[in-house]
């Protein structure tokens, strides 16, 4: 499949940002030198080991300021999945309690908080977590609350400022995570999620490397949690190891990066995936938007055809270079339909005719108008196949 920026010739389309996005030039830049004369351990006492943690510390600077926390509650893991999997399990085995997380989170925070037997709450049929199931789910046993920024399938910006202040009345010694992890690119984390406990994020969904990530762990959330694993003392000891110098230091480029051009970004981004969806509702009439636009990410299109199947659909995407998802990236092969539209109420049957479309900064006009025609033409030719079918 062609790369991104060789998608804007027209000879094909990606469109499929929320699983990964393409690594920004700075990022590279960033990211090379640590990678040939700069390969010192950081933990070393020597001058090319100093040099190496200086440039660790610089990045944790750097995330502090795009992440809105002060340097020291910058813990590195290897990526939104180990983040939110230390928030979880680390929050329980040292607090226990009750877990209480929204039915909609991806699978980073859903399967370990199932395994702790988490009080799970549903979500509308918008996509937003149900407030009022929420407030009832909490009381004086709940030690963590965990609700995502953006939902990772269908784009849902979650109400993060309701979702705290009903935890801090109702379960006021609870700690409150949110998955970051698709935030980063669209909204504002620093301000929106100040007043989380703890909050994940993953390099590689905003133009970093894949590999590495984050947790913040603000004030008392520190002594309130137990590492996963044990070694040296890096990162407070809360995630022991030696630091992934070179995919820190990119992380924090993309991070700068990110964090300057993201009112742009998101204006213009909302833009093309408008186009996308007027263009595409012209030339399918059937299809129907999962969500409101309003209420979603810049980036996304999450979209049902009725009467055709999406691993179908997405085949003769792939066969015309367009790039798209059934779902959640990680979940790709899955058996059962997306657990996030069955919790907004969807049947199995219509779950498995839905198509994520996700958008990134790097997205081209070319691309949009390239991928509106090659969807309508497969959907059509899906539609004669099973015509004749029957």
């Amino acid at each position: 499949m062609a790369d991104a920026k060789s998608l804007e010739s027209g000879g094909g389309a990606y469109l499929d940002h929320a699983a990964t996005t393409p690594m920004r030039a700075e990022a590279v830049a960033a990211m090379l030198p640590h990678l040939s004369a700069g390969f010192a351990n950081p933990s070393g006492v020597y001058d090319a080991a100093r040099r190496a943690r200086r440039a660790v510390d610089d990045a944790r600077d750097e995330m502090a300021a795009a992440l809105g926390c002060q340097p020291g509650e910058v813990v590195f893991t290897s990526g939104g999945t180990e983040a939110d999997n230390l928030a979880v399990l680390g929050v329980h085995r040292r607090l226990g309690g009750t877990v209480v997380a929204s039915a909609i989170e991806h699978h980073a925070v859903l399967n370990p908080a199932r395994r702790v037997g988490a009080r799970l709450v549903p979500a509308t049929a918008e996509g937003l977590v149900d407030l009022d199931a929420l407030q009832r789910a909490l009381d004086q046993t709940v030690t963590l609350v965990s609700v995502m920024a953006v939902n990772n399938e269908v784009g849902t910006v979650q109400p993060i400022g309701e979702v705290v202040a009903a935890v801090r009345k109702r379960a006021p010694r609870a700690l409150i995570h949110s998955d970051a992890v698709q935030a980063m690119l669209w909204c504002d984390v620093a301000g929106n999620l100040a007043d989380c406990d703890l909050v994940s994020v993953s390099a590689h969904k905003f133009g970093g490397p894949k590999g590495v990530g984050a947790l913040v762990v603000r004030g008392r959330a520190e002594s309130a949690l137990t590492p996963l694993c044990f070694g040296g003392g890096q990162e407070r000891s809360l995630r022991p190891g030696t630091e992934n110098v070179a995919g820190i230091v990119a992380m924090a480029a993309a991070a700068t990066t990110t964090t300057v051009e993201r009112p742009g970004a998101c204006e213009r981004t909302r833009g093309l995936r408008d186009r996308f969806l007027v263009q595409l509702a012209a030339s399918v009439p059937e299809m129907a938007e999962s969500v409101p636009r309003r209420l979603t990410a810049p980036g996304y299109a999450h979209v049902r055809f009725p009467g055709v199947i999406a691993e179908e659909l997405l085949v003769l995407l792939d066969v015309a270079g367009v790039a798209a998802s059934a779902g959640s990236a990680c979940a790709a092969g899955a058996v059962e339909p997306s657990h996030v539209l069955r919790a907004m109420g969807w049947s199995a049957h219509e779950a498995r005719e839905a198509v994520r479309f996700t958008l990134g900064p790097a997205t081209s006009e070319g691309e949009i108008d390239y991928a509106t025609g090659v969807v309508a033409q497969a959907v059509a030719s899906l539609a004669r196949a099973k015509a004749m079918g029957d």
